[in-house]
């Protein structure tokens, strides 16, 4: 006996059909991400170039695109017997002011996650500490850096200190308020179940606080970046900040936006490399 069955041509195209869809919707996404950045600078790269070369501004102020890209290849060669800018390569520069972030922020944050616990956990501490994050957090970076200055010289140490500094309350603010919204049923159930205070800061707490945490972490990089020039306003190069401030003193633009453009573009790649991680570290943000 012969068995006839009937499909569909809907039927026998599904999943073909299905994996191009998805093919699709992939590729509309990676446009979304991609494309649409890509043409906002584009239209702001031609709009600066139009007004440059309209002479509304003078070029001492508003420089052609050719003028900031000659200042980049000279940045990035050796010319007339110099090199780079003031001895050093731009990812020269660069590296200086990442070293200098990420050893302020990893000290910053570090400090700052912890206050957070303790300050979330035990109400008698928060109360005396934080009036003062408020009132770091509340002080430009200039309003004590020359402090700094007076107390550890002008060498890294006053760097270092200032990113660190910057880099603090962000952090201790958020993990303070992430382990005060812990889920309050979660923690009793983990107690009624015999778990120590431990066990219970450590597969409670902590886990409910990560995504606020790293909300403010990704804050104290964002302010670390922005104090960079400050806390490169003495001897500061190499680095990108004293690259931007000595410029400066000079009119030369060009470079001042190089170096501008330099942190933020490096400033882009740092931020995303924190939401891969914390996508890893934190899957169930947003589903949950």
């Amino acid at each position: 006996m012969t068995l006839f069955v009937d499909i569909t041509p809907q039927e026998q195209g599904g999943e073909p059909e299905i994996g191009r869809r998805a093919g699709r919707s992939r590729w509309k996404a990676v446009g979304l991400h991609v494309g649409l950045p890509l043409l906002s600078l584009v239209l702001f790269l031609v709009l600066w170039q139009v007004v440059a070369v309209s002479g509304v501004w003078s070029e001492v102020f508003v420089p052609r695109l050719g003028t900031v890209w000659h200042a980049f290849v000279e940045m990035s060669t050796t010319h007339d017997g110099a090199i780079g800018y003031a001895g050093y390569y731009w990812w020269e520069h660069l590296y200086m002011t990442l070293r200098r972030v990420v050893v302020g922020v990893i000290i910053g944050v570090g400090v700052g996650v912890v206050l957070g616990l303790v300050m979330g956990s035990v109400p008698v501490i928060r109360r005396v500490l934080e009036p003062w994050l408020t009132f770091l957090r509340a002080l430009p970076p200039l309003a004590y850096f020359f402090l700094l200055v007076i107390w550890l010289g002008i060498d890294e140490a006053p760097k270092i200190t200032l990113l660190a500094l910057a880099a603090l309350p962000p952090a201790a603010v958020a993990t303070t308020a992430a382990v005060g919204a812990a889920p309050v049923a979660l923690v009793e159930a983990a107690r009624a179940l015999g778990a120590s205070r431990r066990e219970v800061l450590r597969d409670v707490i902590i886990p409910a606080a990560l995504p606020e945490t790293f909300t403010g972490i990704r804050l104290s990089v964002g302010i670390a970046y922005s104090s960079v020039v400050a806390a490169e306003l003495f001897n500061g190069i190499p680095g990108i900040g004293g690259v931007v401030k000595d410029a400066s003193n000079y009119n030369n633009t060009p470079v001042v936006l190089v170096g501008i453009a330099l942190i933020g573009f490096s400033g882009l790649v740092i931020d995303g490399v924190l939401r891969v991680i914390e996508h890893r570290a934190v899957p169930w943000r947003g589903k949950a």
